[in-house]
């Protein structure tokens, strides 16, 4: 480069410094400019974040009310306190713990938050909903820590909300119930309960967490909800323990303490226990009365833990093998810190029958919901076998008649108060047939009964027994009586009598529906709550229970000359014992569901009117004693009295002869 080129650069740039000098803008021209700019971007990150709340709210689709009691939870400065994705974390006042509502679409990017376990970890608490359900799980353990029912509430909110269309969520288990995974592992038995597990995906029906052991190895769960179901589809999955974990030695360790719902709690813990199925068999249960423990000889379909109204039911997809498996259920005991407000301890240790730990998965179906007949019997798993409608004859009855009759009348609209009577009527206008042969053959006994206590006088002596029967037997074959006329009648009638005595207790239809004085027919009717207890009585006067030992008693009364004096010495009054029972019944009613003593009331009070009108309109005693004297007269006519024998009449002078024999040989 020679000497004019070297000049010429050197004025070019001294020629650009002087420019650049004089053309730079003014220092507050600079800070405008600035400001202008940073304004920009606020309002283009503002518009942005509107942009994709409106899409996120448009992708979900879903208006979600706040439930009672959940307020946001704010920092020491006074703002909204967020989670490590942005959500807004709520207070659930009524349990004073924290949780997340997700409202934030059903795909959402896959996005593992980190959760490192302290000394003091309690997790966090997710919750994911439906219509029909709320549930809270615990990011320790990944536990479903909390079930609420949306539709349904326990007795004292139903009372506190007397009057008004509001709800407070029933609340079917807390915290102190979970479900872990146990399982070795090499020298040590792993436990999930006090594991964390991290957040993978999430919405407000769905959750997905991850438990990450070591070496990409992990254990997933997920949770789903879907619309207008009472059950959660659980699936636990397994990632790389192959060689380190046995299919078969993995276990769930479910444990509850379910929570008092109704009025009385006694009457809760009567009728609670784990009911499980096993395949090919029926349903069975664990003592409902002392603790029990059964491990099953076969694999299991599905393991309940029921109480008298609601249900926790785990169905998996295939089965539970039965190696390894564990029920169990425990009293609260007296005194303890749990014996207000639970019910019982229920247990179960299953086996989940893992294919593999390579990359196994095992699905679930878990049911949370009410003990409905026809809402368990959807799932056609033999489920609705839980319910407690009797046994054998009595139950066919309940599933049969009593149950289809009223559903239907309480599918209309009406007042199940109405329905029950409705259901009386029906099943009384059934049996009139048998109330009038129960009743015309007590009215020829009652005929019949001078020559009966002519009999006895003729044959006071005990050795004269066989001599006195055939002569009772040649009366009433003569007659056309029979003293097991009365008794047949009575036995046809009682698979429903018994049949009822279970079916409303039990059934779902009547649990906080009112009738009359009696706010509640699932519980007791209480015209006179007592400041004491009587033993065996109780601390309130039912009026449903004393109207139906009122009619029992009168009805008693009705019948009391139907009622035979014992012949043989040692014999019990049965007409003293008649009378005692009306004031048994008010012992022992009191505390029982009284839709159960209204049905009993409407169903005696039934039988007493259709008495009196078949005694005076149907039934004419001189008329049917005219016709007795005929038939008698025709047959001693006809031989005497020694017409063609029963064979029961022949098989009694066989045993006469037999008697008098042995007699002889013994002088």
């Amino acid at each position: 480069m020679d000497k004019n080129t070297l000049i010429g650069l050197g004025l070019i740039g001294v020629i650009l410094a002087v420019f650049t000098y004089i053309n730079q803008p003014d220092p507050e021209e600079i800070r405008k400019q600035q400001e202008l700019a940073q304004q920009e971007l606020e309002q283009r990150q503002a518009q942005a974040a509107e942009t994709k709340a409106e899409e996120v709210t448009e992708s979900d689709e879903i208006q979600f009310e706040l439930p009672e009691g959940f307020v946001e939870k704010v920092g020491e400065e006074g703002e909204v306190v967020v989670d490590s994705l942005g959500r807004i974390v709520y207070v659930d006042t009524v349990r004073n713990v924290d949780t997340v509502l997700a409202v934030t679409p059903k795909v959402v990017e896959e996005k593992v938050t980190k959760t490192v376990a302290t000394a003091d970890f309690s997790g966090d608490v997710i919750s994911i909903f439906n219509d029909k359900l709320f549930i809270e799980i615990n990011t320790k353990g990944g536990v479903v820590s909390s079930v609420f029912l949306k539709e349904h509430q326990t007795y004292e909110n139903f009372m506190k909300n007397e009057g008004t269309d509001k709800i407070t969520p029933l609340q079917l288990f807390d915290s102190l119930s979970n479900q872990q995974l146990v399982f070795p592992k090499g020298d040590q038995i792993i436990q999930t309960g006090n594991k964390p597990f991290e957040i993978v995906q999430q919405a407000n029906d769905y959750l997905e967490l991850r438990h990450v052991l070591e070496d990409g190895k992990f254990i997933t769960y997920k949770y789903s909800l879907t619309p207008g179901n009472y059950h959660m589809n659980y699936e636990i999955q397994l990632q790389g323990l192959q060689g380190e974990v046995l299919p078969e030695n993995v276990q769930l360790d479910w444990q509850s303490k379910m929570l008092q719902t109704e009025r009385l709690l006694s009457e809760q813990r009567r009728t609670s226990t784990v009911f499980f199925k096993g395949v090919g068999e029926s349903y069975d249960y664990l003592s409902e009365f002392s603790d029990d423990d059964y491990s099953p000889k076969t694999d299991i379909e599905w393991v309940a833990f029921k109480q008298s109204y609601f249900s926790s039911i785990l169905k998996p997809e295939n089965k539970f093998k039965k190696e390894g498996a564990q029920f169990s259920i425990r009293n609260i005991e007296e005194g303890s810190e749990f014996d207000e407000g639970y019910i019982k301890d229920y247990s179960a240790k299953i086996n989940l029958n893992f294919d593999n730990t390579a990359n196994g998965s095992v699905k679930m179906n878990w049911f949370f919901g009410p003990n409905d007949y026809y809402l368990l019997k959807g799932y056609g798993n033999n489920s609705e076998d839980i319910i407690n409608l009797g046994w054998g004859l009595f139950r066919w009855v309940n599933v049969y008649a009593i149950q289809p009759i009223f559903t239907w009348l309480s599918s209309t609209g009406m007042n199940i108060g109405l329905a029950i009577f409705l259901l009386t009527l029906i099943v009384k206008f059934a049996l009139t047939p048998i109330q009038w042969k129960m009743y015309s053959s007590s009215a020829k006994m009652r005929i019949l009964k001078p020559e009966i206590d002519e009999i006895n006088n003729k044959f006071p002596n005990k050795e004269d027994g066989m001599k006195k029967q055939m002569e009772m037997m040649t009366l009433y074959r003569e007659s056309g009586a029979s003293p097991l006329a009365g008794c047949v009648p009575m036995l046809i009638q009682m698979p429903i009598l018994f049949a009822v005595f279970r079916f409303f207790p039990s059934t779902f239809e009547l649990r906080q529906k009112g009738f009359l004085w009696a706010e509640d027919l699932s519980s007791f009717d209480s015209v006179l709550d007592l400041s004491f207890n009587i033993p065996f009585y109780g601390d309130h006067v039912s009026l449903f229970t004393l109207l139906m030992a009122g009619t029992t008693l009168f009805y008693t009364m009705l019948n009391s000359s139907n009622m035979q004096q014992p012949q043989q010495p040692g014999m019990p009054n049965m007409k003293v014992i008649m009378y005692i029972f009306p004031f048994m019944m008010i012992f022992f009613f009191n505390n029982f569901a009284s839709g159960l003593s209204y049905y009993y009331f409407l169903s005696t009070l039934i039988s007493i009117l259709t008495m009196v009108l078949i005694k005076e309109v149907f039934v004419d005693e001189e008329k049917l004693k005219a016709k007795m004297a005929t038939r008698k007269a025709e047959n001693q006519a006809k031989g005497g009295g020694k017409g063609k024998k029963s064979k029961f009449q022949e098989r009694l002078e066989q045993m006469q002869k037999m008697q008098q024999e042995k007699m002889k040989n013994k002088k």
